[in-house]
């Protein structure tokens, strides 16, 4: 099978979606609204492959880690600059009147991705599809991650001291590197993403 780039897929993909998707959306709101169309597409892409529907490609899920990585940290939070929350925008106020939260998960987010991208080899662990660790249902719901409520027994390592660095998620099988990745993200959009009607 041949080896296509996911960053290349995406960014194809999500050109027509966006314009329809974003219409309203100008400048540095647009920007990042597409930054996150290109992650969840990425997402929508991998998640398969983690359930075991589709055959597993480590070089895919190493290039939608380094996408994460070009759209997280520093690349994230310089997309938020103040005053630009309000229709069109997805974001909440609470970006800025929490900004820190919000800065530290753009860099666990960075830090997360980086340890999926070195994980990628190790293939696939024991996940199983609707497998759970300690409440978080992993991609069985459509979502990116389920609720968002925490994962390995209750402690959502979102802040709070109990962030894991690159090289222990790097140990990891991909699936789990993959679901400690996009239960980041998850974490965000609860917080910080305006529910859409």
């Amino acid at each position: 099978m041949k080896k296509t780039s996911i960053t290349a897929a995406v960014l194809i993909a999500g050109t027509a979606v966006t314009a329809f998707a974003h219409g309203g959306a100008t400048g540095i709101v647009k920007e990042r609204m597409n930054a996150m169309l290109a992650m969840g597409k990425a997402v929508k892409a991998v998640a398969p492959m983690m359930r075991r529907e589709t055959a597993y490609d480590a070089e895919t899920v190493r290039d939608t880690a380094r996408l994460f990585q070009q759209h997280a940290g520093e690349s994230m939070t310089k997309l938020f600059p103040e005053g630009t929350g309000g229709m069109p925008s997805e974001a909440k106020e609470d970006v800025w009147t929490d900004w820190d939260r919000f800065a530290a998960l753009a860099t666990q987010l960075e830090e997360y991705s980086e340890g999926l991208e070195r994980a990628a080899g190790n293939g696939l662990g024991g996940m199983n599809g609707n497998a759970s660790m300690g409440g978080a249902t992993m991609m069985g719901d459509g979502s990116m991650m389920g609720s968002g409520n925490g994962m390995m027994g209750g402690s959502t390592m979102m802040g709070g001291g109990g962030m894991m660095d690159a090289a222990a998620i790097a140990e990891m099988p991909a699936d789990a590197a993959f679901a400690m990745t996009t239960q980041v993200c998850s974490a965000c959009h609860e917080r910080f993403r305006a529910e859409e009607d």
